[in-house]
């Protein structure tokens, strides 16, 4: 069956950076756009960032425009989302996600097929 895996997630100070990384396997990879979602505790899951299959778009949140990066390599069934200049409100868990839907459907998670287990961003001082 298809499957993500997310890793790199850890605890950093405000103001540092992390690079977190999305695995696909068993699945057409180069097919799917894969998105960012991140949540934190008591709250919705809420989209981060998402990359066309082609690498033609790349779509942010607001909140994380000019910090955050994505990136990926479909001869790597790899997405990375670089995360710089951390805020507290950075902190949650974050998942990638993977559809046939536009990069326009970040804004509803629930739309997105396949999702990995998460991985834990904690910015603290």
């Amino acid at each position: 069956q298809a499957q993500l895996a997310e890793s790199g997630g850890g605890l950093v100070q405000p103001g540092g950076s992390l690079r977190l990384s999305c695995v696909a396997s068993e699945f057409t990879f180069e097919y799917y756009q894969i998105a960012w979602f991140r949540q934190a505790p008591g709250k919705e899951r809420e989209g981060v960032s998402c990359i066309s299959a082609d690498e033609v778009t790349a779509q942010y949140a607001d909140s994380v425009k000019d910090r955050f990066t994505i990136t990926r390599d479909n001869a790597k069934n790899t997405v990375w989302l670089q995360l710089n200049s951390l805020k507290p409100e950075d902190t949650g868990v974050y998942y990638c996600a993977g559809d046939t839907f536009p990069c326009s459907y970040l804004r509803e998670p629930y739309h997105w097929r396949y999702w990995g287990q998460g991985t834990q961003v904690n910015v603290s001082s």
